[in-house]
């Protein structure tokens, strides 16, 4: 049976970005500044320190993250978007605006069902 190449790309795509916060780290390593692994999670205060280091870890992995680390005591280790992953900025800015446009949706759709309740 031959897979659906359609269905392949996106699930490709998607096992590279999704996650409930490899879209957010990639939002701060966007704004174009490197960030230090503690900037990250100061950034993330929800995130677990394992879950952060699995997410960095195969974000590298895919060429999307860089880890430069500086030789020096203590060691310093930062992270920083490649130009690669440069290249899903138009997709994250365009998934932000429409989960934003979502948010404003349901709340209209909520205040609209609480109005026909009253």
């Amino acid at each position: 049976m031959q897979k659906n190449p359609v269905q392949c790309q996106f699930v490709v795509a998607l096992d590279s970005i999704v996650g409930k916060w490899k879209p957010i780290i990639l939002y701060h390593l966007l704004q174009g500044k490197p960030l230090r692994f503690n900037e990250l999670r100061r950034l993330l205060p929800d995130i677990t320190q394992r879950m952060l280091t699995l997410h960095l870890r195969e974000l590298e992995e895919e060429e999307i993250v860089k880890r430069v680390i500086y030789p020096q005591i203590p060691p310093k280790v930062e992270y920083s978007i490649t130009e690669y992953g440069m290249s899903l900025s138009p997709v994250l800015e365009t998934l932000h605006q429409w989960g934003l446009a979502h948010i404003e949706r349901k709340q209209l759709i909520k205040k609209k069902n609480e109005q026909e309740t009253d």
